[in-house]
């Protein structure tokens, strides 16, 4: 490896390790809290060297959806080769929760903090950068839905109005997964388990027998 190519080598190893460094930050600390001088002091480097690589933290909090994206989006294309929709549209759900479970961090800034898309807001009025990862995830729940009622099913339903309510139950799941509540339901035995079930587990399945009696 040439001197070149161990400088770049370097300086992508860098630019990960900053991002690596402020999605833990951001999640433990808050955005607010969360500070470049915080940044840099968790990877042993100066201010200075962060600013070489990046605007602001908006910049690295934005780069840091737009990792997890494509992350998910990776996770959808592997479901392309489902062939029948409607099974394609469970796993689709199903990888969802198991996202949001591995990468809590990511998810945490894709779906819950409102920062990125205040920046995002920002550029996009200036016409700099759209959010292409986010409507292609979004397009092939779209596109999904779609062939579904090609195939008779979700009939009378506007395809992208229904797209948005299964996407928002399934992130209605995780959200309240993530954050405890709905352990809390179950330790207050608001709803009772049998012995070794998992609350999330059960939940989806009631989601998916719903869809299931409405499909038509």
């Amino acid at each position: 490896m040439g001197i070149k190519e161990r400088k770049e080598r370097h300086k992508e190893d860098l630019r990960q390790r900053i991002l690596d460094a402020a999605k833990v930050l951001f999640l433990k600390e808050g955005y607010e809290a969360t500070s470049i001088r915080k940044i840099a002091s968790a990877i042993e480097f100066s201010p200075t060297t962060i600013y070489l690589y990046y605007k602001d933290k908006n910049d690295i909090i934005y780069t840091l959806q737009k990792e997890g994206f494509k992350v998910l989006r990776t996770k959808f294309s592997a479901l392309s080769n489902v062939d029948d929709p409607f099974e394609r549209l469970k796993a689709m759900g199903r990888t969802y929760l198991q996202f949001s479970m591995e990468n809590r961090e990511f998810y945490e800034l894709m779906f819950i903090m409102k920062e990125p898309l205040e920046y995002l807001q920002k550029i996009c009025g200036s016409e700099a950068e759209q959010w292409d990862d986010g409507v292609e995830a979004f397009n092939f729940l779209v596109y999904t839905i779609a062939e579904c009622q090609r195939s008779g099913y979700f009939k009378g339903h506007d395809t992208k109005m229904f797209s948005l309510l299964v996407w928002s139950t399934v992130h209605g799941l995780c959200a309240l997964n993530m954050h405890g509540h709905i352990t809390h339901v179950v330790e207050k035995h608001l709803i009772e388990l049998k012995e070794g079930t998992q609350i999330l587990d059960c939940a989806f399945d009631s989601y998916i027998k719903f869809l299931e009696q409405i499909k038509g």
